[in-house]
């Protein structure tokens, strides 16, 4: 069994995430619900759980506040939010697992699942990148937690070239021929890297703009990169494409 503590500031959302997890998720035990960062602190040094369900908005300390004052964070973390795009965008940056409201028994399910298989605890680099992610301003020297059958790598947003879809993989062509590839579908990299220079050209291929040298012609065409590969563009996307290229001056 896997002992949980769920923390909510609304006791509706805590009584229906115990409920559902009562139901769907039979190797967890909720040993404790709280209502308040102040209660989860003294919560999780009592019952030293090995999963939180931590909801990022509540008064007085967020979940995000809570994880700070925890000096070794030797538990799982799902998150539990309202949508929060740019919250979520920080949460997923860091690798890390989270639950939109109202919470998907499905949803549930996996989230769960990937904590049983990881058995791991958040890494400091992700929860610094976290933090760093929520707080920073200057975006260029962002990095993001890649998930690879390794572990977690850690990479500068501006070192990936492009990305090439492989069903439930993405493949990430990196400068210095790296590549890695990750265990993340390209529809989930791409919400995460389009408000970084990067746009999706083709359903198999999401690039960044500013590793393109060239745009060849044709149906859709395609685009040589700085690392000397093609990529083809199809053909809905091209007039996107070339509108954000004239906008970097190419």
């Amino acid at each position: 069994m896997i002992d949980a503590i769920i923390v909510d500031d609304e006791s509706y959302c805590c009584e229906t995430l115990e409920i559902l997890v009562g139901k769907c998720c039979p190797d967890i035990q909720i040993v404790a619900i709280c209502n308040s960062g102040e209660e989860a602190l003294m919560a999780i040094r009592q019952h030293r759980p090995q999963l939180v369900f931590l909801d990022i908005e509540m008064p007085n300390m967020n979940g995000f506040e809570l994880l700070e004052k925890i000096l070794l964070v030797d538990f799982a973390l799902i998150f539990t939010t309202s949508y929060d795009h740019y919250a979520i965008k920080a949460i997923r940056f860091s690798a890390l697992d989270y639950l939109l409201k109202p919470i998907d028994r499905d949803e549930l399910q996996r989230a769960v699942l990937r904590v049983a298989q990881r058995r791991s605890t958040p890494t400091s680099q992700q929860l610094e990148l976290l933090i760093e992610k929520l707080n920073q301003v200057d975006t260029l020297r962002n990095k993001i937690a890649l998930p690879t059958m390794e572990g977690l790598q850690m990479v500068e947003i501006h070192s990936i070239i492009s990305c090439c879809s492989d069903a439930n993989y993405t493949h990430f062509v990196l400068k210095n021929n790296k590549k890695i590839i990750v265990s993340r579908t390209m529809k989930d990299v791409e919400e995460l890297l389009e408000d970084h220079g990067f746009l999706r050209v083709h359903h198999s291929y999401l690039v960044n703009l500013d590793e393109i040298l060239k745009y060849v012609k044709g149906e859709g065409g395609y685009l040589m990169m700085s690392d000397g590969s093609s990529v083809d563009v199809s053909r809905s996307k091209k007039e996107v494409l070339l509108q954000k290229l004239k906008g970097n001056g190419l």
